[in-house]
Order: structure tokens, then sequence, then C-alpha cells
């Protein structure tokens, strides 16, 4: 499940808000092992999903470096160019 959450510190274009809570909501997903909660867990889930999405907002804003940005779409190419040295290239694989 936390293999989704992805990096997003250092990006141009910065990290969207969705991309914010969707990490927030992965984390909260594997800290409560639910991935859907009950209605009766609802509340408390969404008011932890929002409270871990606004403090990983500000910890963003407040992080510094002095490295450039990196770009979304060379970052995509590393890692699918890493995916298919660990896994192997998808269209060789038969099913």
């Amino acid at each position: 499940m936390c293999r989704n959450i992805k990096t997003l510190f250092n990006f141009e274009p910065p990290a969207s808000e969705l991309e914010i809570r969707d990490a927030a909501l992965q984390f909260v997903r594997k800290l409560s092992g639910f991935s859907v909660p009950s209605k009766a867990n609802e509340a408390a889930f969404e008011a932890a999903v929002d409270e871990v999405a606004a403090t990983a907002r500000r910890l963003m804003q407040a992080l510094v470096t002095s490295a450039e940005p990196r770009q979304r779409e060379v970052e995509a190419a590393k890692a699918r160019a890493r995916s298919a040295q660990r896994f192997g290239d998808s269209t060789t694989r038969s099913t």
C-alpha cells in the first residue's frame, strides 16, 4: 500500500493538493489497516487524512534545498527503467 506514496518535495511543478491528499490517504490507510473505513470509523478516518495532508503541506513549505527541482517526466522514466530492470520488460513477458 505505501508503495503508492511518492516523493512530493522539490518537483517542478510543485505537488498539487490532490497529490498531497492522495499520499495522506495512503498513509492513513496503511496505519489504520482499512482501505475503506466503516461508517462508524469514517469521520475519524477523514479527519486523520485531513490532518496528515495539512502536516505534509506544512512540511513541504518549510523544507529547503539547493538542488535543482526534479522534472516529473524524467523521474517517471527513471522509475519505469528501474521497474523494467527489476521485473523485466512487460512487453516480453508471457501470460
